[in-house]
């Protein structure tokens, strides 16, 4: 049973079928839906979807998929909060390697859960971490 945690393109981009999701990270996501895995999605990451749709940076009807796809009982995807654990697992993310706190914040999640981060950000993937794209 496959299992990832997400970072906001990512995610963006598996909403919306978009091509730019990685043949490697699409078969997460579909690995996911056919085997009960999960795709953690820290919170952080939906916060910047609520941010990039009121920009109008993404396409407009993203945050309504993930909030339904949210609602559905057979549903990939789980939001995971900002927990003291996952705070403390920050320190391990350096900073001069990956100076956003967003980006941060998804890879200590990962850290946390020793789980592969589904990610294109180049900062994110010479972290150290198992980065899938």
């Amino acid at each position: 049973m496959p299992s990832a945690v997400t970072d906001t393109h990512a995610l963006i981009w598996y909403l919306n079928d978009d091509p730019r999701l990685s043949p490697r990270a699409a078969s997460y996501f579909q690995g996911c839906e056919d085997d009960g895995g999960r795709i953690l999605v820290p919170a952080i990451c939906v916060v910047e979807i609520v941010y990039l749709s009121e920009k109008g940076r993404i396409p407009p009807d993203t945050l309504n998929s993930m909030l339904r796809d949210l609602s559905m009982d057979d549903t990939i995807l789980e939001v995971v909060g900002l927990s003291l654990p996952i705070t403390l697992e920050l320190p391990k993310i350096a900073r001069s390697s990956v100076p956003d706190m967003p980006d941060r914040i998804i890879a200590a999640t990962a850290s946390y859960f020793q789980l592969p981060l589904l990610s294109r950000d180049g900062k994110i993937k010479v972290s150290g971490l198992n980065c899938v794209w």
